[in-house]
């Protein structure tokens, strides 16, 4: 029988099978590098994407904020306004405060008693006078806290006078005058200064 010398073949075949091999594995990895680069840039695109939308709300947040910083001001710029018609508004109320005092007082005063002196600070009246009995007082007081234009009697002292005939007594009394600022000039100064 002849000898057939099977090595080269085996050779070129086992040649063959590793070239087949590698050209498999480089194509496989060529395959997994494409695919890990587009995997990478399909996340890249969806990163831009979603920074490019970020960097819009971002602007567009500067742009909210701004309007709001000038909306706070004109709420300063109408709260300051508010201010100075509110004491516009009560120097106007004001204005003829003395006459409806003296109106006032002519009104609430029943007989048996006498204002001997009449001083006002700011809102606050200060009553001097004397009185024939403490029931008159007494009356007098509710018809300060029954009056539109009162508020807030306070006696602070009463006395009584031995060297007069009568036996009358002498008062000292507080009474806040509604609805008056205390000192106009202050108040328009305040508002000037936090509205200009």
């Amino acid at each position: 029988m002849a000898h057939i010398n099977l090595l080269p073949w085996r050779e070129a075949a086992l040649k063959a099978q590793q070239k087949a091999y590698f050209t498999i594995l480089a194509a496989v990895g060529i395959l997994a590098f494409v695919l890990v680069l587009m995997v990478n840039f399909y996340y890249q695109a969806h990163i831009d994407g979603q920074n490019s939308k970020n960097q819009y709300l971002k602007n567009e947040i500067a742009q909210l904020d701004i309007q709001i910083a000038e909306i706070r001001t004109l709420n300063d710029k109408k709260a300051a306004l508010q201010k100075r018609i509110d004491v516009i508004e009560q120097l106007q109320r004001s204005r003829n405060v003395g006459t409806q005092v003296l109106d006032e007082i002519a009104k609430i005063i029943p007989s048996g008693i006498y204002i001997i002196e009449l001083e006002k600070q700011g809102n606050t009246l200060q009553l001097v006078g004397k009185s024939e009995s403490n029931n008159h007082l007494a009356n007098m007081i509710r018809a300060i806290e029954l009056s539109d234009l009162f508020a807030d009697a306070t006696p602070e002292s009463i006395t009584a006078d031995d060297g007069s005939p009568k036996l009358l007594s002498q008062f000292k009394m507080k009474v806040k005058i509604k609805g008056l600022v205390n000192d106009p000039n202050a108040v328009l100064a305040s508002t000037t200064q936090g509205g200009g």
